[in-house]
């Protein structure tokens, strides 16, 4: 079990990764409104230079829709400190091993778990955006 120090120490962690996510999105939000995409498709001389053009801005969402997954993660983590059950796994009730929290504070899961999860889970989508 977690010790309230180390518990302030992920809260920590957790805090500054929520609002590095946000100021990232934010950023690539800014960065790729439409009008740059027009002036990128306006420049193309051929499908292919538009191909390309359109593939760029699916980067840029393809980006946001991860960096939106892992704000999910960091909130869910953070509201598992606010309801006093984080480092306890999701599925075993087992806690959560402290070296997997440290490369990953906002594990859900126990190493072993989360082994079985993406074994039985493989392949699986789930909506973006």
């Amino acid at each position: 079990m977690l010790s309230s120090a180390q518990i302030n120490e992920f809260r920590t962690i957790l805090d500054k990764q929520y609002l590095e996510l946000r100021k990232e999105i934010r950023k690539i939000l800014l960065e790729s409104d439409k009008e740059q995409f027009q002036k990128l498709a306006g420049e193309v001389h051929d499908l292919e230079e538009l191909s390309v053009a359109d593939l760029l801005v699916d980067l840029n969402y393809a980006e946001i829709d991860h960096l939106l997954k892992e704000l999910r993660e960091v909130e869910d983590a953070l509201r598992r400190i606010r309801e006093g059950r984080y480092g306890v796994c999701i599925d075993t009730g087992e806690p959560i091993e402290l070296e997997r929290l440290k490369a990953y504070p906002s594990a859900k899961r126990s190493a072993r778990a989360q082994a079985i999860y993406e074994k039985t889970h493989a392949g699986e989508t789930h909506p973006s955006l």
